[in-house]
């Protein structure tokens, strides 16, 4: 077969096919050129998710008749002043997005510069159908009827309305983020579903368009670098979702999607959240244009740095400094099925003056002999209380301690003091804004961690030898595992040696794990080796190795806690880095502030 040139039509529609992939695609082209048209306000209107109509207003620079027209020609852009290709600094400059859009769709173009009237150009599936003035405020109007209605190819490989309404919506999100300056709103069939006005600030623009909590549990990051620089928000460790489809990544203002993100992401976070919990996140990169390639996708969603590792270092410091900077810091949302959980006794029928108590009360009261509470069997226990018509029962079995010294206030101290414990797991405590509950071991687990870190980074941890070395029985695999890693086990303090092919011997544990559990331990790390090792890099895998050991060596749920060793936990909550989560990414604390109480008793 010979080769022959293609007819127009054709090359506009192969094209399309690779700048318009879905009503999406077209949906960020046209709104991009609008955001490049220096618009300040942008409306779009959809019809069912875009496949039957699009329609995107804005009150940019417009375009008279002569421009309209260059604008459906290939290959014709008013964003490139010269042939610098590598300099430009607008959203887009590829001259396929319009005249690729109207080989494939009924596309009308309404457009008025201020101070000149206004012209419209329609062209249906390529073909230009009417031409004229056009009534309109200043600005520009682009519509786009039935999407591949022509093109049946296209048209049955696209999705369900519903999936093309939510891939506009994530677009439109993406822009409007990367864009606080500009008021965006959108309707679908007639119902507006999003609005932002314009001059928010940044973070209040993300959490408008993610999370309304968001605003609340955020850290601001700000970091620059050889000349690029970074910021955004981010969100707190315990703010986190099951699925990270709120991670987004901004390249000179143009929404990207970049698998650096997401290993950037995983070191950042790494020991502060659970490998199957993502953090919320909207993170900008200006680069210098000659640093990044924006022209390596049609579509613009994919770029290029000529230093990959400055940009995946910048995001992780960068991360990691504005998360260290919040200390004890946790997230404190209402939860409103929580607090519906504490319920005010029910009323009694009986008048208060007719209660038994009352009765029991306006006798003397003798004190019971000990003999009344010293039953024989369960059984007479139960029968010496349910005869008793004075609601008097035995004295609470509770621990008490006697004060030493007086309790310190709490207002000296953001965590409070503490006034005792529960369930022998949580410590409560009183601080000045409310009532404090920390999970001792998730806590300690944290505060253990860091310690270990903070040694590694000096002399390394101190170890302890075992009066007997102990034998850990584990398959041949796993012996095989900690085996290859005996000398960074070494530096943790925990000292291996292989007992033949199938145990280990244990010789030495790290000294700040204390009289642990050294099966236990031996056995998880060979357990999280087995997981993880393969994909982890050697920090991350040390990462994992101390984190393994600390929820070992932390105080266990279940443990009785003196007043002092309560408060001393505390006081180190206070001046530990991320101490507000533990190595998972669960809160280590939680806080009912005096007008959640003030509402639990009605007085509110």
């Amino acid at each position: 077969m010979s080769i022959r040139r293609l007819p127009e039509h054709l090359v506009n529609r192969i094209a399309a096919g690779e700048v318009v992939e879905r009503p999406a695609s077209a949906l960020k082209e046209i709104v991009e050129n609008a955001l490049d048209a220096g618009a300040t306000r942008i409306a779009v209107r959809l019809s069912s998710g875009g496949l039957d109509r699009i329609e995107v207003s804005d009150d940019g620079c417009g375009m008279d008749s002569q421009d309209m027209a260059l604008a459906l020609e290939r290959h014709a852009t008013s964003k490139m002043p010269d042939d610098a290709i590598e300099n430009v600094a607008t959203l887009g400059f590829r001259g396929e997005a319009l005249p690729s859009i109207a080989s494939v769709a009924r596309l009308s173009i309404d457009s008025r510069p201020r101070g000149a009237d206004g012209w419209n150009r329609t062209v249906d599936n390529g073909v230009l159908v009417a031409e004229g003035p056009a009534a309109l405020p200043p600005g520009t109007r682009v519509t786009v009827d039935q999407l591949f209605a022509r093109v049946p190819a296209r048209r049955k490989f696209l999705r369900s309305a519903k999936s093309e309404y939510a891939a506009c919506l994530d677009v439109m999100r993406r822009l409007a983020m990367a864009h606080p300056s500009v008021a965006f709103s959108v309707e679908h069939d007639g119902r507006r579903v999003l609005g932002v006005q314009a001059g928010e600030a940044r973070e209040e623009r993300v959490a408008a368009l993610t999370d309304r909590q968001l605003a609340d549990n955020h850290v601001i990051v700000s970091l620059e670098r050889d000349g690029v620089q970074l910021s955004g928000v981010a969100s707190l460790p315990t703010y986190n979702r099951g699925v990270g489809d709120h991670q987004y990544l901004f390249v000179n203002g143009r929404p990207v999607r970049d698998r650096l993100l997401i290993g950037a992401l995983r070191g950042a976070y790494a020991d502060m959240l659970a490998r199957d919990r993502h953090p919320v996140v909207a993170l900008f990169l200006d680069v210098p244009p000659l640093e990044v390639d924006v022209n390596v996708h049609p579509a613009k969603t994919e770029v290029r740095f000529r230093d990959p590792a400055l940009i995946r270092g910048m995001i992780v410091s960068g991360l990691r400094r504005a998360l260290d900077a919040e200390g004890f810091r946790a997230v404190q949302h209402d939860d409103p099925a929580a607090l519906n959980a504490w319920r005010p006794e029910p009323l009694s029928p009986t008048p208060i003056g007719a209660m038994p108590i009352f009765e029991a009360a306006a006798t003397p009261y003798a004190p019971p002999s000990y003999s009344q509470f010293a039953p024989s069997s369960p059984a007479s226990y139960q029968g010496v209380g349910d005869r008793r018509p004075n609601f008097l029962t035995p004295p609470p079995q509770a621990r008490a301690e006697p004060a030493a010294a007086p309790a310190p206030e709490g207002h000296s101290f953001p965590l409070g003091v503490a006034r005792g414990q529960v369930a022998r797991t949580y410590i409560v405590a009183e601080a000045e804004d409310g009532l404090v509950i920390v999970d001792q071991h998730a806590a300690h687990e944290r505060l253990t961690l860091e310690r270990m870190r903070r040694a590694m980074e000096g002399q390394g941890v101190a170890s302890q030898a075992l009066l007997l070395p102990e034998v850990v029985e584990l398959d041949e695999p796993a012996c095989d595992r900690l085996e290859a890693r005996v000398a960074e086990l070494k530096e943790f303090g925990l000292e291996l040696e292989r007992f033949g092919p199938s145990a280990m011997l244990v010789r030495a544990t790290p000294a700040m794990l204390g009289q642990g559990d050294v099966q236990g331990l031996v056995s998880d790390l060979a357990d999280d080796l087995a997981a993880y090792d393969s994909a982890l890099s050697l920090k991350e895998r040390l990462d994992l190795v101390a984190a393994t050991m600390a929820c070992h060596g932390s105080v266990r749920a279940g443990r009785i806690l003196s007043v002092a060793e309560m408060n001393a936990l505390l006081r180190e909550m206070e001046v530990t880095p991320r101490s507000g989560q533990c190595n998972h990414g669960r809160p280590t604390w939680v806080k009912l502030g005096h007008g959640d109480i003030e509402k639990l008793f009605g007085r509110k």
